[in-house]
C-alpha cells in the first residue's frame, strides 16, 4: 500500500459535505397509548427514566412537578395526560428531556421507539380534520411503509397558554 492509498480523492471541505448533506429531517420517536409521535431531534437534550418529581401545590394535572437536573430545576409534564390519555408508571415510561423556548422541559411519554430520518416526500400535510388535539400543535405526519407517525412541533405545544410554562 503506498501513501497515496490513504489520500481522499474529495477535498476535505467536499468530504466533510458529503458526510453531513442529508435530504430530510431527523425525529425522535415516542409512543404514548396506540399512538406513535415524532418530534425534532434537535429540541431533544436527553432521555431519562421516569423518577417520581417533587409535586408542585396547585399545578395542572399534567404538571407532575419539577426534579433537579445538574443543578438546573426541570418542569415534568405528562404529555399523555395533556393529550388526554391516561397512562402508568412502568419501566417503560420515560421522561424526554428538551430544550425548547429558552428552557428545559421534560415530557413524560410511554416509551421511546428510535431516532428516524424523513425526507421531505415521506412528511405529508396535517389532516383538516376536527381532532382531539389541537391540531397547531401538529405540523405533519409522517409515513415510512405501515408506519404513520403524528409529528409534534414541541415548541408551539410548550409555548401554548395551556401550558402555563412561557410568558
Amino acid at each position: 500500500m503506498s501513501s497515496t492509498d490513504l489520500v481522499p480523492t474529495t477535498s476535505g471541505a467536499q468530504a466533510v459535505q458529503a458526510q453531513t448533506h442529508t435530504d430530510g429531517r431527523q425525529f425522535l420517536t415516542f409512543r404514548i397509548g396506540e399512538e406513535e409521535y415524532g418530534l425534532d431531534i434537535l429540541r431533544v437534550q436527553e432521555i431519562r427514566s421516569y423518577e417520581a418529581p417533587t409535586r408542585v401545590a396547585n399545578a395542572p394535572s399534567f404538571v407532575k412537578g419539577v426534579v433537579n437536573l445538574r443543578g438546573v430545576i426541570v418542569p415534568i409534564l405528562d404529555l399523555r395526560i395533556r393529550l388526554g390519555q391516561a397512562g402508568e408508571y412502568n419501566a417503560f415510561t420515560v421522561v424526554i428531556v428538551l430544550n425548547v423556548a429558552g428552557r428545559v422541559v421534560g415530557v413524560v411519554v410511554d416509551s421511546v421507539s428510535d431516532v428516524l430520518e424523513l425526507s421531505e416526500d415521506e412528511i405529508k400535510p396535517r389532516p383538516d380534520v376536527p381532532a382531539a388535539m389541537d391540531s397547531r400543535f401538529i405540523t405533519g405526519l409522517g409515513k415510512l411503509g405501515e408506519r404513520m407517525l403524528i409529528l409534534l412541533d414541541i415548541e408551539a405545544m410548550i409555548k401554548s397558554p395551556d401550558f402555563g410554562l412561557v410568558d
